[in-house]
């Protein structure tokens, strides 16, 4: 297809597709898929390899948010029955990020949404950041907290913080369709400041709210202008009880064109499987890790995700290999330039430019989930983290689903956490 040859020869230059051509790529069809999923896999081991690299969420408070995203369990008068408690103690969520690190997880994401953190947040958070790194040597961290305010970038950035993760979600036209408590220009704000502060920025999306091939396009020709360092790809996870419960909108199949497109139009950026890949992808996993280079492992905020042990297998079956604490995950050409200043990537700067990402060695990644940490008041139990060997032999039960008809909707395969951070039961890491 001269389409997908095209944009194999414009993802190996590190060169913008046209807008029309990101769009062919949504219109593709089905007959069409694996043709598709080859050419984003030329562009994804041009600059990654077959290397896979795992990330682990630790929910810091859960539950409560005074923010109307419409699309988080966690939102302004969600019925969702989930997980609620306040912040986490430093040696809690230390014990939480163990698990996933011990899982091979290279970098510990710590979210705690709201609008924003208060001073005093950003300091418990430096607390935090400074007991994970003291308790696993090497590790990355990435903090989510919501909106920043002037400074608090530097001082996260000053108490050991790596990467900052703010997404923004759909496209600035329909942003205000699904949240009213505060802006996309809001989120760009935050996105820039981590940047200014030499945070890595990761900034993603979500894919399945109603939103037009136009926005998917819109959102992620935004994001490599704001030269996010990592782009998580997150599927919306339609919570009972959030004004999105009825949106199924995504088939395993449009889950892989949309993770094509972010592909060809950030070639050398870390793309990672983030949020809903589970409901969404399914046993259409594998294929994805052809077009995307970083996934997250386990659990998320308030859903749980397949076993970790099922990631690490669904990997090696795959072809592909976990990336190492040692290993620089953006390409040579991203590092560098990194190295000289904290600030480029992506952007829209024409052909040739770099494109999505320009972070150190330790600054290439990010958070992101489908639905974000909330401010909580519930009093909580210390949780326990557990190696990977006894998360595997004691797995949470789950029910077995009936077997599905070609594009079914799939409730059943929404399922609450009730495990790990914030719990006294082991997390599947």
């Amino acid at each position: 297809m001269d389409l997908l040859n095209t944009l194999v020869d414009k993802g190996l230059r590190r060169e913008l597709p046209t807008r029309e051509e990101a769009l062919a790529v949504l219109a593709t069809s089905d007959d069409e898929l694996l043709d598709v999923v080859a050419a984003a896999g030329k562009v994804r081991r041009q600059w990654f390899g077959r290397r896979v690299k795992l990330n682990y969420l630790v929910n810091l408070k859960s539950g409560l948010c005074p923010e109307d995203c419409s699309y988080c369990s966690q939102r302004l008068g969600s019925k969702a029955e989930i997980l609620k408690y306040t912040w986490l103690k430093p040696d809690e969520a230390s014990q939480a990020a163990a698990a996933g690190v011990a899982g091979g997880a290279k970098r510990v994401c710590l979210v705690a949404s709201g609008r924003g953190p208060t001073d005093r947040d950003v300091d418990r958070v430096g607390k935090t950041i400074a007991a994970i790194k003291e308790q696993n040597e090497g590790v990355e961290v990435c903090a989510c907290l919501g909106l920043l305010s002037d400074g608090q970038a530097e001082r996260l950035k000053d108490a050991g913080a790596d990467a900052y993760n703010h997404n923004l979600n759909t496209s600035e036209a329909t942003y205000g369709q699904i949240t009213k408590t505060h802006t996309y220009a809001d989120r760009v704000d935050t996105v820039q400041k981590a940047h200014a502060a030499g945070l890595s920025a990761c900034s993603g999306l979500i894919a399945g709210m109603g939103e037009s091939d136009e926005d998917l396009v819109d959102v992620v020709y935004a994001l490599r202008e704001l030269d996010s360092d990592s782009v998580p790809v997150n599927f919306l996870i339609p919570f009972e009880g959030t004004p999105l419960a009825k949106e199924w909108n995504l088939t395993p199949q449009r889950a892989l064109r949309i993770l094509a497109m972010v592909r060809f139009v950030c070639p050398d950026v870390e793309v990672r499987i983030a949020g809903g890949r589970e409901v969404h992808l399914r046993t259409l996993q594998p294929l994805a890790l052809h077009i995307a280079n970083s996934i997250f492992l386990g659990d998320y905020l308030t859903s749980e995700g397949q076993a970790g042990q099922a990631d690490l297998d669904m990997i090696a079956d795959a072809g592909f290999e976990v990336e190492g604490a040692g290993t620089t995950t953006l390409p040579a050409h991203r590092s560098d330039v990194a190295a000289a200043a904290t600030t480029g990537g992506c952007g829209s700067k024409g052909a040739g430019a770099p494109v999505c990402g320009s972070s150190a060695t330790a600054d290439e990644a990010g958070c992101g989930s489908a639905c974000g940490g909330c401010s909580g008041h519930a009093e909580h139990e210390a949780p326990v983290a557990a190696s990977v060997a006894a998360s595997v032999a004691a797995p949470a039960e789950a029910p077995v689903p009936a077997q599905a008809e070609a594009g079914e909707v799939r409730s059943d395969l929404v399922a609450v956490r009730r495990r790990g951070a914030g719990t006294d039961l082991a997390p599947n890491a």
